[in-house]
This record gives C-alpha cells, structure tokens and sequence, in this order.
C-alpha cells in the first residue's frame, strides 16, 4: 500500500531543513519547490521498490505457483480487466497445478493470494477467520453505499453486530417470511404481465402474449419492495413506481459507466478517498443517491423508534429487531439499513436473472420446473388469486429448489471479494506477510473439477436431486467438501442472510417460471462468453438481460 502518509511527513522535515538554509553550502530552495522534489523523488523510489524490486526479487511468495503471461508493469491486470470478474481465477485454479495457493500479480504488479482448495479455504474463513480482514480500500468503496455494518465491520464490532441481528435471520422467523415474499413475487407478476401484454399490443412481429423484457430491472424493483417489507417493514412500492427515488438511487449506484471505472482504476493507483473528491459526474450521483438512501433510512428509524417509545413495536422485521436488541446506536442502524437495503436486494436480483436466463438457454429444464410448480403451488395461472402459501410448500419442491441451488452454484451473484492479511500470518504452511490480499472466487470454486466431478463447468439442477433412496450426496450437489460451494462463503463471516435470500429466491422463481415461459431474445446469448458482465461486486449483465417473455394461461 501506497505510504503517503510516511513519504508526505519526511517531505515537510526535508523541505524545512532545505529551505531554512541550515545546511553548509547547499543552495537554499523554497519550502513548496524542495517539499515537491523530496516527495517526488520519494515516490519514484517507492515505486520501483513496489513495483518492480519486491514482487519480482524479494518477495516471500515467489516460489508459490502462478500463471505465466505477466505485463512488466501491471501482472496480469490486462488479463483481469478484459474478462468478466472471477473469470481467470476460474481458469487458473483448474489449470495450474497447485496446493491451495496460487499467487498472481495484479495492477502495478501488486500480489495477491488465490485461495483454491477446502483446507486453504477452512484456514482463511474459520480458523484464522480474524487474521484476514477486507481491504481499508475495500471498506471505503462499499462502505459509501453500504455504510460500515455487519458486512464491513471487523473483530470484536463484527462479533457484536451479528450476535444482536441472529434473531431476525433465526430460521423459524424466515419461514414466516415466505408470505410476504410470495405476496410481492405476486404483486411483481401482476405488473410484468401488464407490460408484455401492452409490449405485445405494440409489436404485431411478436406471438401473441409474449413481449420482450428486461428482467434484471424487473428483479431488482421485486427484490427491494421485498426486503423493504420483510426487511425493514416498509412498502417502496418500486413494482408499481419504477420511478421512485429509492430505486432510481440504487439503479443510479449499481449501474456501470466509463467513468465508474475510470474511477475504480484511479482508486487502485491512488486511494477510493482521493477518487471520490474529484469534482466529476459520477461522484456528483453516487453522493447524491446515498445521501437520498440514507436519509430514507433516518426516517424509517426514526419512526421505529417512536413505536418503541410507545411499547407498540411488535414488527419482527431486521429493524425493528436490531432496535430490540439495544446494542446499536442511531448511526449503526443506518449502517446496517444501507447494508441489508443493498447486500439484500441487489444480491438476489443477480440469482433471479441469471435463472431466468439459464432457464431460457434450456428450455427442458424450464418445462419440468414449471410442472412441478403448477403441481405443488396454488393459481401460478393467474396473477388476480390473493391465496397464499407457507415454507413447507417451497421445501417440498425438490426440483425448485434444486434449480435455485444449481444457479447460486453455477453463477454465483457475487463472483469474487477480498481479504488483506491483518498480521504476519500462513496459509497451508505458506508465510504470508501483513497486507497481502486475498482472493475468494466463488466463480473458481464452485466450478473446481476436483471438488465437483468432471460436469463441474455444466449447468445441471440433477446433480442435487437424490438418484434412490440411499443417496446421501445429493444433499451437497455431490461435491466433496462443504467449502465447494462458497456462494455464501463459510464461518463467522459467511452470509447471515443465507437463508432469507434462498427462500426469497424460490418463491420469486417459483411466481416467473409458473406465470411466464422465457426464451433467448439473441440467439448469441446462447453463448455464455458473450453476455459482457458489468464490473462490480455483484455479476450482472452490462446491457440487461432481455428475454422474449410470453405470458402463460
């Protein structure tokens, strides 16, 4: 990491002592000309020791295995930014012989560690969980939008926040969910429908009933409207409002631009702080929406709070849960609303679109769901029906939920994240030095032949249905290990919302695929490697997902 700090304080000694003529026959400089020298100077030592010097001669972790093909300069950043986020980690984990670690060499030849095998994974994610850290620079960027909750905080803070939220996510009270989440899946049909029905109208080339979507926007307003209600127990009313100032601010932050990673690229070079001063557009909008997001959750608990107040809250949402508790103070239950509004809405949106999209890709695979679903839940043949269903209606379903594991596995919606060392620590025997990053990449794992057989890279929902009575593998999509699948990640800092989002999944799923049937609007879509995916935490289609979306009888 950059010391500007270091070099900035030793810049300001030098200038002083240059400029103020205290050394013998040496020509006295302005303070500003020698502080700028000095620190320039500084920093070009610095950078050929950084760049140059320690990864490629005296770094620890050059003896670890790596992939060849290395810039001079920028490692294998070239390689890293022209595809899809976790993509080479995928490539590298299952071509490069190794023991759990790969080392690779990112922007400016900056090191980082591939995690790779169950036993690296145990010792980063539970042994040692609190050795590993995420990046200052990671916190900073998502923290904007996040705000430091359960998500970024770190140590005895982190412990703090999920012991006091455990309750909202215990598995009784997410089963008690699943009418809500059925409720807005329903109400999100309901509006789909009116759409493709006027798209139909509108295209005499299209069949009858069928219109062309964009089902990411549409997944992502569903999913906010859900965990505004089950999460916070407020109606966004983003279905019936695509316009509103809720959804047009989170549209506005996850969406990608030129600038956006100019931005991101800038912060790698620099730090996400000084990128976020610059005076440019998009700083302008991410300031704006968070601001807007934060206020509108000031005002959710300001109101939760009065309640409290009056002995009247008897809600068992996340608020008012964490308000129960005691344990949070106003600012932290801001940081925790922005956390689950965000992590909770866009996370799923991603899982529902990449369903839809792999459902279209395999048209068999979509048929047999749909009769399951037609089977087992009530009136998916018509949005008008008000009944509703429980938990053990979606449990029962082995191919819904089959589908629904296969997809996390498959695409999983967030593809890699990071962690940076927080002491001198090792990784399989391996010494690993204080801020060394870490890679986690669910795109990797989740698709490592040696941990789920040769059809690992398939999409294929049979691998989780039991084959007789006696197969017990099915349980684990019949992987070899409990950390193949890391969509979720494991130990303390696994996903607390596991359980919420896969059941919010389901019942969304389980409303799309008995309701509407999807079909590829460009037949080129059939090739994965064509859909470009937008950069950012979650994977999401760059341009949308449109899909050729008939509605059902």
């Amino acid at each position: 990491m950059f010391p500007y700090r270091f070099i900035t304080a030793v810049s300001l000694g030098g200038a002083y002592i240059l400029s103020s003529g205290r050394i013998p026959q040496w020509p006295v400089p302005g303070f500003l000309a020698a502080f700028i020298a000095l620190w320039g100077i500084q920093l070009f030592a610095w950078a050929v020791w950084a760049v140059l010097l320690y990864p490629k001669l005296f770094s620890p972790l050059r003896g670890l295995p790596e992939p060849a093909g290395n810039s001079w300069f920028m490692g294998q950043f070239p390689v890293i930014r022209a595809l899809p986020s976790g993509t080479p980690m995928a490539e590298w984990a299952k071509s490069i012989p190794n023991d759990g670690v790969i080392r690779y060499l990112g922007p400016f030849n900056q090191e980082r560690l591939l995690i790779t095998s169950p036993k690296a994974l145990a010792e980063v994610l539970v042994t040692k969980n609190y050795d590993f850290i995420k990046p200052s620079v990671f916190r900073f960027s998502l923290g904007r939008v996040l705000g430091v909750g359960l998500l970024l905080a770190e140590g005895d803070e982190h412990k703090m926040q999920r012991r006091n939220l455990m309750p909202a996510f215990a598995f009784r009270h997410v089963k008690e969910l699943y009418p809500v989440f059925w409720a807005k899946a329903r109400q999100g049909v309901r509006a789909m429908t009116e759409q493709i029905l006027q798209n139909a109208a509108e295209r005499p080339d299209l069949e009858k009933n069928t219109g062309v979507v964009e089902v990411g926007a549409w997944a992502s307003r569903i999913t906010l409207d859900i965990i505004g209600l089950a999460g916070l127990g407020c109606d966004f009313d983003s279905i019936g409002n695509p316009t509103s100032p809720l959804n047009e601010a989170y549209t506005c932050v996850f969406s990608p631009s030129r600038q956006s990673r100019f931005l991101q690229l800038l912060g790698i070079v620099t730090h996400p702080r000084i990128a976020s001063w610059l005076p440019v557009k998009r700083n302008g909008e991410i300031n704006e929406a968070v601001r807007m997001i934060r206020a509108e959750c000031e005002r959710l608990i300001r109101e939760k709070k009065e309640k409290h107040a009056r002995k009247e809250l008897t809600d068992q949402d996340i608020l008012s849960v964490a308000i129960e508790s005691g344990g949070f103070s106003d600012e932290n239950l801001v940081d925790q609303l922005m956390t689950f509004l965000a992590a909770g809405h866009e996370t799923t949106a991603a899982a529902v679109t990449w369903a839809a999209y792999l459902l279209a890709k395999h048209p068999e695979m979509q048929d047999r769901l749909r009769a399951e679903i037609r089977e087992y839940l009530p009136s998916l043949s018509s949005a008008d029906d008000d009944s509703t269903i429980s938990s053990s209606e979606i449990d029962r379903m082995p191919y819904l939920n089959a589908v629904c594991n296969e997809v996390l596995r498959y695409l999983s919606p967030v593809p890699m994240t990071l962690r940076e060392a927080a002491c001198d620590t090792s990784i399989q025997g391996h010494f690993v030095p204080k801020g060394t990053r870490i890679v986690l990449a669910p795109w990797a794992i989740n698709k490592l032949e040696t941990l789920w057989g040769g059809n690992a890279g398939e999409f294929n929902p049979d691998r989780w249905i039991p084959q007789s009575d006696h197969d017990k593998h099915a349980a684990s999509g019949g992987a070899t290990s409990n950390y193949a699948f890391m969509t979720f990640l494991h130990g303390p800092r696994s996903c607390i919302g596991q359980s919420f989002a896969k059941g919010e999944f389901a019942c969304l799923l389980a409303w799309w695929v008995g309701r509407f049937k999807f079909e590829l609007h460009n037949e080129e879509d059939r090739d994965e490697g064509n859909i470009k995916i937008a950069s950012g935490v979650t994977a999401r289609p760059r341009y949308g997902m449109y899909l050729r979306t008939t509605v059902l009888d």
